[in-house]
C-alpha cells in the first residue's frame, strides 16, 4: 500500500482535544481504516491531553498509513521535558499506559524544538484468528510479569508509563527513540494468597460462560458423571457457582471457601473424594466427587468438579483425566478473563474521554464542580463531595451529590460538621466522619459508616480543592474505581482551575467594561433617549464599542439648567486591554474637552492627536460625535454632528421615510492634520435619529450582512410611530434574530426621538 500522510496543528486549549479526535477519525475514515479508528482516537485523546496538561504548548497530530498499518504521532513544542517513567521519575503516569495497552508498538522522539510520542496500530485482519493456548499462556505470563513489575515500581499501583519491548520494527525508526511495545496488561494483586480477579467478572464474559458450559458438558461425557460444575473464587475467598449441569444444577451450593478446600486443591492437584466427608462434596450435597483446580499464574481461580450420588464413584484415573480438562479450561478462562479486562478497560477509557469533553465544554466554576460530582455518581461511588480552596476559605464544601436524593441533605450536614477536608497531596482513605458530632452521624444514618476516599485537586502545581467519594461500608472500592477516580480528579482539577481563572477574568473584564460606560443618561427636554449595549462573547474580554450622553452647556457647580448636551458612539479596532485603553482615553477625553466649550470638530481634532500620540499602543477609532441644542419654540432639537469613519446616522420621518444625516469623514488614529466639519440636523417632533456601530450593520447570516441592500434602512422604516425605547428594542431583537449563531461583534446603538 502506498504511504499516505495527513497532519494538523491544534492550540493548547481544552477543546483542542476533541478537535484532534475528530481529525484522526476523519482521516482514518478517508483511508478506510474504520476498524482501528476507536483505538486510534482513544490513544490520540490521551496524548493530546498530556501535551496540553504538561507541555502547555500547541501540538501537531500526524497520521501515516504504510503497509497496512496506521502510525500516529502527537508532537508538542516542549522538547526539554522528558517522558516520566514509573519508579524512576514519576509518581503517577498519564497517557502512556493507555498507549501501551492499545498499540502494537510506541515510542518517544526528541529534536531541538519538539518532542513527539508515536504509536502504531496494525490494520484490519493483522490480528485476526483465535490465539493458540501457547499464545494465551505466553501473553498471560507477560501480563503478570508486567503487572508485578509496575506494582513494585509504583508502590502498589499497577499503573505507570513503563517501557516494554517493541513487538516489531518501525519503518524509519530513529536511533534516539525509546521503543515501547504493548503487552496485554491485566491488573493482578501482588500476593501469594490473593485472587487475580473476582469470579463475577468472568460471569459477565460471554466467552467465559461458553467455556464453562462446554467444560461441564465435557466432564460429564468423559467421566460419565451424573453432574458437573465450575466453581469460581471471589476476592473474599468464597466460591460461587459459575456453571453446572446434570444433578449438580439441582444441588444448592452451601457455604464454601478456598480455606476449606482439601490440601490437594491448594497444592494445585486434582483429587477424588469417595464420600461426603470432603468439604466440597458436602457443600454440593454429593456422596462422592472428583475435582481439579483452575489456576492462573499459580493462583487458584476456581474448581471444576464431577459429582455423584453414589459413594466411591470416581477413581484415580478419573482425577487425572479431570486434571487435563481443568488445564484446558484454565487457558480458555484466562483468555476470556483478559478479554473482559480489556473490554472493561476500554469502557473506562471511553468514559474518561467523554468526561474530558464534558469538562471542557463549560467554563462556569459552579457548573464544572456539579458536573464532576455527577460524573462520579453512581458509576464510581454512591456519593461525591467537592471542596474548594481559596485565600478567604481554606476548605469550602462547594457541592454535594448523592445517588439517593433523600440522603443528600443529611450527607451535607455531616460533611459540614466533619471538619476540614483532608489537606493531602496524594489520594487515600479519609475518616473525617468520626470527628462529626453524634447527632449529625445519627441523622445521616448508614451514610456515617461509609468508606470514603479523598483525592486532591492539584492544578498548575497547587492544591485548589479536594474530591471525596463514598460507598457503603460493605461495598468496597475496587482498584479500577480508585484509579479511574484519581485520573478523573486530575482532569477535573484542570477544568475547575480553568473555570476559576475564566470567572476571575470575566469579573475583571465586566468591572472594566462598566467603568467605560456612562453611569446614567441625562434627561433632555423635548427628546427621548434610548441606548443599547451588548458586548460580544461570554464577557471574558472588554469590547471596543462604547457610547456616552452627557451635559455640556453647563459649568460645574452652576445652578442653571443645561442648554446643550453631547452624545458619542464609537468603535475601537480590536478587543481586550489595548482596545479598553483607547476606549477609556476617548470617552474621558470627550467629556473633558466638551467641558472646555470646544466645538465638535475641535474635540475630534484633539482626540485624533491624542490617539496618534499613543504610538504602537494606539488603535483605530470610528466615532460619531454630536452636540444637541434645544430649539426656541420647543419644536424638537438642533443637532450638529461629525461622523469620523463611522456608519452614517439615519433619520426616520413620521411618514416612514429614511435618510442619512451626516457625510463621511476620516476615522481617527490614521492621519494627522485632518480637518473635521459638522453637519447640522433639525430633528423635529416625531422624527428619530438612529446611531449604530458596525456590530449592527455587519451582523452576519451566512454570506449576508444585515446592512446589505439598505437592510438597516428598511428595518428602521418599520419603526414608524414607535417611541425611542421601542425602536431600540426592535433593532436589538432584529440583530439577535438575523443569524443562527451569536454575534461575534459588540453592538451599541443610540436612539434620539424628538417629542
Amino acid at each position: 500500500m502506498d504511504r499516505q500522510t495527513a497532519s494538523a496543528t491544534f492550540p493548547s486549549t481544552a477543546p483542542a482535544v476533541a478537535d484532534a479526535r475528530r481529525f484522526v477519525r476523519k482521516v482514518l475514515a478517508d483511508w478506510g481504516m474504520d476498524e482501528v479508528a476507536d483505538d486510534a482516537v482513544l490513544a490520540t485523546s490521551e496524548l493530546a491531553t498530556n501535551a496540553i496538561a504538561y507541555a502547555g504548548t500547541s501540538f501537531e497530530v500526524a497520521c501515516r498509513l504504510h503497509d497496512g498499518a496506521v502510525e500516529i504521532e502527537v508532537r508538542d513544542r516542549h522538547p526539554t521535558r522528558g517522558i516520566e517513567m514509573p519508579g524512576v521519575t514519576a509518581s503517577s503516569g498519564r497517557g502512556l499506559p493507555s498507549i501501551s495497552r492499545l498499540a502494537a508498538s510506541w515510542g518517544v522522539s526528541y529534536d531541538r524544538r519538539s518532542k513527539g510520542v508515536w504509536f502504531r496500530l496494525p490494520g484490519p485482519g493483522a490480528a485476526e484468528g483465535a490465539a493458540s493456548p501457547d499464545t494465551v499462556a505466553a501473553e498471560t505470563a507477560e501480563t503478570a510479569e508486567a503487572a508485578r513489575t509496575a506494582e513494585i515500581a509504583g508502590n502498589g499501583s499497577a499503573r505507570g508509563d513503563h517501557p516494554v519491548r517493541d513487538r516489531g520494527p518501525r519503518d524509519g525508526a530513529e536511533p534516539a527513540r525509546e521503543g515501547a511495545g504493548a503487552a496485554v496488561q491485566g491488573r493482578f494483586a501482588g500476593g501469594a494468597g490473593e485472587i487475580p480477579v473476582a469470579g463475577d467478572r468472568l460471569l459477565r464474559s460471554p466467552a467465559a460462560v461458553e467455556a464453562m458450559e462446554d467444560g461441564v458438558a465435557a466432564v460429564r461425557e468423559v467421566l460419565g458423571a451424573e453432574g458437573a460444575a465450575v466453581l469460581l473464587t471471589e476476592r473474599d475467598g468464597r466460591l460461587i457457582m459459575g456453571s453446572s449441569a446434570g444433578t449438580a444444577a439441582e444441588m444448592p451450593l452451601g457455604e464454601l471457601s478456598v480455606g476449606s478446600l482439601a490440601p490437594a486443591a491448594r497444592a494445585g492437584s486434582a483429587w477424588v473424594a469417595a464420600d461426603a466427608s470432603d468439604p466440597t462434596a458436602a457443600a454440593l450435597r454429593a456422596r462422592s466427587l472428583a475435582a481439579a483446580p483452575l489456576e492462573s499464574q499459580g493462583r487458584l481461580t476456581g474448581l471444576i468438579v464431577a459429582v455423584s450420588s453414589a459413594s466411591g464413584r470416581f477413581g484415580e484415573a478419573d482425577g487425572v483425566r479431570l486434571g487435563r480438562l481443568a488445564d484446558e479450561m484454565s487457558l480458555s478462562l484466562e483468555k476470556a478473563r483478559v478479554g473482559e479486562l480489556e473490554r472493561s478497560w476500554r469502557g473506562w477509557l471511553s468514559f474518561v474521554a467523554e468526561a474530558s469533553d464534558l469538562l471542557a465544554g463549560t467554563l462556569d466554576q459552579e457548573r464544572t464542580m456539579a458536573l464532576v460530582a455527577q460524573l462520579v455518581v453512581p458509576r464510581l461511588a454512591t456519593w461525591c463531595a467537592v471542596y474548594t480552596v481559596t485565600e478567604a476559605e481554606p476548605d469550602r464544601l462547594a457541592y454535594v451529590w448523592h445517588a439517593d436524593e433523600n440522603r443528600a441533605d443529611g450527607l451535607r450536614e455531616l460533611l459540614e460538621h466533619a471538619g476540614a477536608a483532608p489537606p493531602t497531596d496524594v489520594p487515600g482513605p479519609w475518616n473525617g466522619f468520626a470527628a462529626a458530632p453524634a447527632e449529625f452521624r445519627v441523622a445521616a444514618g448508614d451514610t456515617s459508616g461509609d468508606q470514603v476516599y479523598a483525592f486532591p485537586l492539584i492544578a498548575r502545581g497547587r492544591r485548589i480543592g479536594t474530591i471525596a467519594i463514598g460507598r457503603p461500608s460493605g461495598d468496597r472500592f475496587p482498584r479500577s474505581a480508585i484509579e479511574l477516580a484519581e485520573e478523573l480528579s486530575r482532569r477535573a482539577a484542570l477544568a475547575v482551575d480553568n473555570a476559576r481563572l475564566f470567572s476571575a477574568q470575566t469579573a475583571m473584564s465586566s468591572a472594566l467594561q462598566r467603568s467605560l460606560l456612562p453611569p446614567g443618561i441625562p434627561e433632555i427636554p423635548g427628546l427621548e433617549v434610548a441606548v443599547v449595549y451588548e458586548p460580544a462573547g461570554e464577557g471574558s474580554e472588554v469590547g471596543g464599542d462604547f457610547y456616552d450622553v452627557f451635559e455640556s452647556g453647563l459649568r460645574p457647580g452652576s445652578p442653571a439648567l443645561a442648554s446643550r448636551w453631547r452624545f458619542a458612539i464609537g468603535d475601537v479596532c480590536g478587543t481586550g486591554p489595548e482596545a479598553a485603553a483607547v476606549t477609556g482615553l476617548a470617552r474621558h477625553a470627550l467629556r473633558i474637552l466638551a467641558a472646555e466649550d470646544m466645538s465638535v470638530p475641535a474635540v475630534l481634532t484633539r482626540l485624533n492627536r491624542l490617539i496618534l500620540g499613543e504610538g504602537e499602543r494606539g488603535r483605530l477609532l470610528t466615532l460619531l460625535h454630536g452636540e444637541i441644542a434645544a430649539r426656541r419654540r420647543s419644536d424638537g432639537v438642533t443637532i450638529r454632528l461629525t461622523s469620523a469613519g463611522h456608519p452614517p446616522p439615519l433619520i426616520l420621518d413620521p411618514d416612514g421615510g429614511v435618510r442619512e444625516a451626516a457625510s463621511p469623514q476620516p476615522l481617527l488614529g490614521v492621519f494627522d492634520g485632518v480637518e473635521f466639519h459638522t453637519d447640522a440636523v433639525d430633528l423635529r417632533r416625531g422624527e428619530v435619529l438612529l446611531c449604530v456601530t458596525d456590530g449592527v450593520t455587519e451582523r452576519r447570516a451566512g454570506n449576508r450582512l444585515l446592512g446589505d441592500g439598505h437592510g438597516l434602512e428598511r428595518l428602521l422604516a418599520g419603526c414608524t410611530g414607535l417611541s425611542a425605547g421601542a425602536v431600540a428594542a426592535r433593532i436589538q431583537r432584529a440583530v439577535r434574530d438575523f443569524g443562527p449563531e451569536p454575534s461575534n461583534d459588540d453592538v451599541a446603538l443610540i436612539v434620539l426621538r424628538a417629542s
